[in-house]
């Protein structure tokens, strides 16, 4: 179910502040940071704080079970890159896949391809021929968050992992009450769910909560209170590990002990380019962070933000930096320790492929990776930024709402489905390997613009992130847009079945279509989810009108 979210009409101006700011999709874990920087943490406390928050108030597109990332620029004006995500459990290779697949009952094994996600069926009596499942236990990679979450309070905070998850334990345990964009994204649950953990979890009387119901998680309040005692150690080693690999196992896939403890989170360098006077940074693959900086350079070569703001050419020129940017990340970006990664975000790529593009659109690109349903997944972005100078944009995700729709015994944790990524196919570049991360879509950003100074920001969701990247980049950059306005105007996206989605608030839809481009209305939660936090003269903070969150400062 989509919220009308066109029926609000409450405008919002771009936030101001002095000493510290946040900005994320639930005004709850907001205030969970917000509180974190006036007890004293620093803006990499008060991130944690708001993503575990999250992990509560938002548990339809986050939690433990998943990834985090972290692109950041601390006050000392280091740039850097935290990623934190696993790859697929050791005996878990194409052949072992398919093997489970086909000794799989029927009925459950097509419950791992569901037709809401654009599977019809699985094909064969036998499983002959299907493709890389989108839920089940064969779609769990090992969980990046609760180490990740460790790394980044002890590697940059001031303060301890059980200290900056206090308010998203007394959310868990005392209750609050759920958030209208998030009820109706929570309302797919009880099909979703089929398996009795679950449902006692995240289901309330064998349903999904209404709008403004008060719930509590009492799991998994337990286990991030297990976490804030014990350390991250527990999810990977102790208690919580046992019932990680108990639930994956019994289902039928092949998760081991091994595989968890063996897991580190890494510092990572940034990549980055320029675009009209502004420097964009990104995270390297296995993340898409390549496309955003491929089609930034694309846009920049063939003068994509010189056309009039509400002209089809603006569009049409985006789009088509976009399609070719596209192009190329489905094709190459993977795990690098596993193939060779061309210079996709460097000026000479993008110069020879800038000319391709031409007055009508590009003809069926060949975008996407087969099967994985990765276009419209769910992901929670927070920024923030604080007094000393510090500034992060901190991206959690379980891939699509509550992931695989396993949950890890009584500890309350929704197992993600980040290995629906993968391809079964062993010639193409990101297909399964014991050990490899998946193609990862969770990009967040920082930069520094002419107007803004250094900004945190990132735009969430799917294939929408890169492409809401550019929008918003170029909103702040050739068209001299506050961050809130950036974040306020209609998008536009290019879709992997060919089609230009767009707003309806968005013009010249009909000269877009004369150009030759299929042009498709979508509501707004189609359009990703934005977060901005800069630092022009103080603080400065943006939060996307299409989702419940809220920008707040002190």
């Amino acid at each position: 179910m989509n919220p009308d979210l066109d029926r609000f009409d409450s405008r919002r101006s771009t936030v101001r502040a002095d000493r510290g700011m946040v900005a994320t999709s639930q005004p709850l874990a907001a205030q969970a940071g917000l509180s974190t920087l006036r007890d004293g943490g620093n803006a990499f406390d008060a991130a944690v704080a708001t993503a575990a928050a999250l992990n509560v108030v938002e548990p339809t597109s986050t939690g433990l079970g998943g990834d985090v990332f972290a692109l950041y620029r601390t006050a000392d004006g280091d740039i850097g890159a935290m990623r934190s995500c696993g790859g697929a459990p050791e005996e878990a290779t194409i052949e072992a896949v398919k093997g489970a697949l086909r000794e799989a009952d029927p009925e459950v094994r097509s419950s791992y391809y569901p037709a809401s996600r654009g599977y019809a069926t699985d094909e064969g009596e036998n499983g002959e021929g299907i493709e890389m499942p989108f839920l089940g236990p064969h779609a769990v990679t090992v969980p990046g968050t609760a180490r990740g979450w460790e790394a980044t309070v002890e590697e940059l905070g001031r303060l301890t992992l059980g200290d900056v998850l206090e308010p998203a334990i007394h959310y868990a345990t005392e209750g609050y009450p759920v958030s209208e964009v998030i009820a109706s994204h929570w309302a797919g649950a009880d099909r979703l769910f089929t398996d009795d953990h679950a449902r006692a979890a995240y289901l309330f009387d064998d349903e999904a909560p209404d709008v403004g119901q008060r719930v509590r998680l009492p799991e998994l309040g337990d286990s991030l209170a297990t976490i804030a005692r014990e350390g991250a150690d527990a999810v990977y080693e102790g208690e919580i590990a046992d019932e990680i690999v108990s639930e994956i196992r019994e289902k039928g896939g092949f998760m081991r002990h091994d595989d968890l403890a063996s897991f580190e989170p890494e510092f990572v360098d940034p990549v980055s380019t320029t675009y009209n006077g502004s420097e964009i940074y990104e995270l390297p693959p296995n993340n898409q962070g390549l496309i955003a900086l491929e089609a930034l350079n694309i846009a920049e070569e063939i003068g994509a933000g010189e056309h009039d703001y509400d002209s089809p050419e603006r569009v049409h020129a985006f789009a088509e930096a976009t399609k070719l940017a596209f192009v190329d990340g489905h094709r190459y970006i993977t795990d690098p320790a596993y193939e060779q990664i061309p210079p996709l975000g460097s000026k000479s790529y993008a110069h020879e492929r800038a000319g391709e593009i031409g007055p009508s659109p590009i003809q069926d690109p060949a975008v996407g990776v087969p099967g994985s349903n990765a276009e419209d997944s769910d992901t929670v972005l927070l920024t923030v930024a604080d007094e000393e100078g510090n500034l992060v944009s901190y991206i959690n995700s379980r891939f699509a709402g509550f992931g695989s729709g396993l949950v890890a015994g009584d500890t309350g944790i929704a197992l993600q489905n980040r290995g629906a990524s993968f391809s079964l196919d062993p010639d193409h570049p990101n297909s399964l390997e014991p050990g490899k991360r998946p193609f990862h879509t969770l990009i967040p950003a920082i930069g520094e613009f002419p107007e803004q100074g250094w900004a945190a920001f990132g735009v969430m969701g799917g294939y929408m992130q890169p492409q809401g990247h550019v929008q918003v980049v170029s909103n702040l950059v050739d068209y001299g847009m506050t961050p809130q306005e950036a974040l306020d105007a209609p998008r536009w996206r290019y879709r992997e079945d060919g089609t230009l989605g767009i707003e309806e608030r968005l013009p010249g839809a009909t000269k877009l279509a004369r150009k030759g481009h299929d042009v498709r209305v979508l509501p707004p939660v189609m359009f990703g989810g934005a977060q901005f936090v800069g630092r022009p003269d103080g603080l400065a903070g943006a939060t996307e009108p299409r989702k419940d969150g809220a920008a707040v400062g002190y």
